[in-house]
């Protein structure tokens, strides 16, 4: 399990930040300058080079977004200018994309980045320009709502698998359902009939809670405290639950470390963002204090889970019944290998629950928990001083990844293997580099005592 450091403070990181940064923004020019778009949008890189996988668009929003999370963290304009001119040429048919679940990833890492930049005083105001965001915003929420499940307990948005599943990667895709509620946004359907964004959201929310996280308890008795499962499968015809699966993982009786930090870091923002709605908002849907209660006791579970199952550094293995761990022999007591001969290491994942983990240690503090909340708190900052530096830290000038050691895909093996070794290690991801740049962003704002970092800091409030 995790060897939390209660002695950390974000401070001591500092030297760490500087540095990442420094080297965060040579990774993002070298792309820009010599990646072929032709091949389509980066995805992972294969021998220190960002290459491309055909699934889906999902990971573009992250190349643009980390040139705007650059700038925010440096104030190198040239950032600034990269991701505002590619937004606007390149982003535009992930708004209406409706075959994919990802529209907060791709569309709020952009477009909502920049709005907020804008909100926070950190580009000038421009009516229009404030107007293009908002309307891409509000049009890629009503467009990921449409991609509608209903089921005997509410609905979900479904993956692009299809109606029958759920993945768990899509609570922190809610993001865009609530921000173009927020914005105002009227979804309508047949007969100018009005659907609810927030209903849309606060029901995929509730449906994530209760079917893609296990408690040891009632329908999953058999199973342990904050487990995740990747997909999980309903029959369309019924609205009945039928299995638990897995896409990424290894089955859907494992749990893939990155789905779990998915849900890790979504349930503690989606717990922040319910500050700025109203009561009455809520009450419809079951009322403040139920709606908290069931996205706190995930965010609790899953980070538990990640505690108690990831070794001591904080980095997990890709997914923690991985086949050949055992033969690690007691690999949660000492620190990840991910030059290990059997199976490797996603430190994307650590990077994506590291921020979850210190947004729900905050929110306890600021609620009271003091000593729970420190519990989550102090483990983020123990991931965060393990990634920051070697050998996650990626420091060559030819490698144009800045955290090392992501997976992709391990059942499709669809990552790079290097000649002579067993197993993939030594790559990076978009997703994964971006996840680095927006919790190192996190952190530099609350050493800086600058404005907290939220999704939701793009609305006027």
């Amino acid at each position: 399990m995790i060897r939390i450091n209660y002695q950390l403070k974000p401070t001591d990181l500092a030297d760490k930040l500087k540095r990442f940064w420094e080297l965060s923004g040579e990774k993002i020019s070298s792309i820009e300058q010599n990646y072929d778009v032709a091949k389509g949008s980066p995805v992972f890189t294969a021998a220190g080079k960002y290459t491309t996988r055909g699934w889906t668009e999902w990971t573009q929003g992250f190349q643009f977004g980390s040139a705007i999370l650059q700038f925010d963290a440096t104030g190198e304009t040239k950032f600034l200018e990269m991701g505002r001119q590619k937004t606007v040429e390149v982003m535009a048919p992930h708004i209406s994309h409706i075959g994919v679940h990802d529209h907060g990833f791709n569309n709020v890492s952009t477009y909502g980045n920049l709005l907020r930049l804008m909100q926070e005083g950190k580009i000038e105001p421009n009516k229009w320009e404030k107007n293009f965001y908002e309307l891409a915003l509000k049009i890629s929420g009503s467009v990921q709502a449409s991609r509608w499940t209903p089921i005997k307990t509410g609905g979900f948005i479904h993956s692009f698998n299809g109606p029958h599943s759920l993945f768990v990667d899509t609570i922190r895709s809610c993001r865009a359902l609530m921000l173009s509620y927020k914005l105002g946004h009227v979804f309508q359907a047949e007969g100018d009939a009005k659907i609810s964004l927030l209903e849309r959201s606060l029901a995929h929310i509730k449906a994530t809670a209760d079917y893609s996280v296990f408690y040891g308890e009632g329908r999953d008795s058999y199973d342990i405290w904050g487990r995740t499962a990747h997909e999980s499968i309903f029959n369309t015809k019924d609205g009945n639950f039928r299995c638990p699966n897995s896409q990424q993982g290894y089955t859907g009786f494992t749990t893939w470390t990155r789905g779990l930090a998915w849900a890790i870091c979504g349930f503690p923002e989606e717990l922040e963002f319910l500050s700025i709605l109203k009561d009455e908002e809520l009450e419809p849907y079951g009322g403040r204090i139920v709606i908290e209660n069931y996205m706190l006791r995930a965010a609790r579970a899953t980070c538990d889970f990640y505690i108690e199952h990831t070794p001591v550094d904080g980095v997990p293995y890709w997914d923690t019944g991985a086949p050949n761990l055992h033969k690690l022999g007691d690999y949660l007591s000492k620190p990840a290998n991910p030059y290990n001969e059997y199976e490797p290491v996603d430190s994307s994942a650590a990077a994506i629950a590291a921020q979850g983990l210190l947004r729900l240690g905050r929110y306890l503090i600021n609620k009271g928990e003091t000593e729970a909340g420190e519990k989550y708190w102090q483990t983020g900052l123990t991931v965060l001083d393990a990634i920051f530096q070697e050998p996650y830290l990626s420091t060559s000038p030819t490698h144009q990844g800045i955290l090392l050691h992501s997976i992709y895909h391990q059942p499709n093996g669809w990552d790079y293997v290097p000649a002579g070794s067993p197993i993939a290690y030594g790559e990076s991801s978009m997703w994964g580099d971006y996840h680095a740049r927006e919790v190192a962003l996190y952190l530099q704002k609350i050493i800086d005592n600058d404005t907290y970092y939220t999704f939701y800091n793009c609305l006027d409030r």
